[in-house]
């Protein structure tokens, strides 16, 4: 068969060069639960796939593709198992579906990256982890700190549930076609269920938005439609400052 067109409507950049792929699917060797099925968002032409089934030859492997060529390419040039190949929208599809010890990996779309990452945590009762390769903002936004320029929502939800861990940077002729930003890999594991934040995710995440819509001010300004009184401890604050458990703090006494 011949090679695959790279699709701009779909974000695909393909990867090209096998040491980065390689470096990539094991930056998370020892994260990996032996009793995870792992699931690929978009393998294309499967670069990825490759060395994720050689560094974990004894996991399930589920491809998750809605582009008809690549699926058509996967079945031809490696025979994968039309089984194991999921052709719905990742974004739509229902985990549930899969059992609940998921390990998700890819080379993910820079335009639905972040709408990945929250479906992760949104399911962190069926996702163990994950590790794969982002735009290299988004990756090290996911990992900032408290006090960070980069801290920001994703930052504080997805570690609310899982320990993050930048894993290595990406320069653009790893790809074809290659993008005009450099990609960032990274890794997340989930936290064990006793360090969970003891409020709803559905709370912590109104809070940690509505106090980012304004980054620049105080709490006092961004959270006063929840109430928040200028004599809180925590009103003076802007929000890149606070810690998860801040949050925690701001949704009890506001929610």
């Amino acid at each position: 068969m011949s090679k695959v067109t790279a699709k701009k409507h779909l974000g695909q950049h393909f990867l090209v060069k096998a040491d980065v792929a390689f470096d990539i699917a094991n930056c998370a060797t020892s994260w990996v639960d032996p009793n995870s099925v792992i699931v690929e968002i978009g393998p294309g032409t499967g670069a990825l796939t490759t060395h994720i089934q050689t560094i974990f030859p004894n996991h399930k492997l589920l491809l998750c593709e809605i582009d008809r060529e690549s699926i058509a390419y996967l079945k031809t040039e490696y025979g994968y198992d039309p089984e194991k190949i999921i052709e719905e929208d990742f974004l739509g599809y229902d985990l549930a579906r899969l059992g609940d010890n998921l390990h998700i990996t890819g080379n993910f779309p820079y335009h639905i990256s972040t709408q990945i990452m929250f479906k992760i945590v949104e399911n962190v009762s069926l996702i163990t982890g994950m590790h794969g390769m982002f735009q290299k903002e988004v990756a090290e936004r996911i990992c900032a700190p408290p006090g960070s320029k980069t801290y920001g929502i994703l930052s504080v939800l997805i570690q609310a549930y899982y320990k993050t861990e930048y894993c290595l940077t990406v320069e653009p002729d790893a790809f074809d076609p290659p993008p005009k930003i450099q990609s960032g890999a990274m890794k997340i594991t989930r936290l064990p269920e006793s360090e969970y934040p003891d409020v709803s995710y559905q709370d912590l995440r109104k809070i940690v938005k509505a106090a980012f819509s304004l980054r620049r001010k105080m709490l006092r300004n961004s959270l006063k439609e929840f109430g928040l009184t200028p004599d809180h401890p925590l009103a003076e604050k802007r929000p890149e400052a606070l810690s998860i458990t801040d949050f925690c703090t701001l949704c009890k006494d506001l929610l």
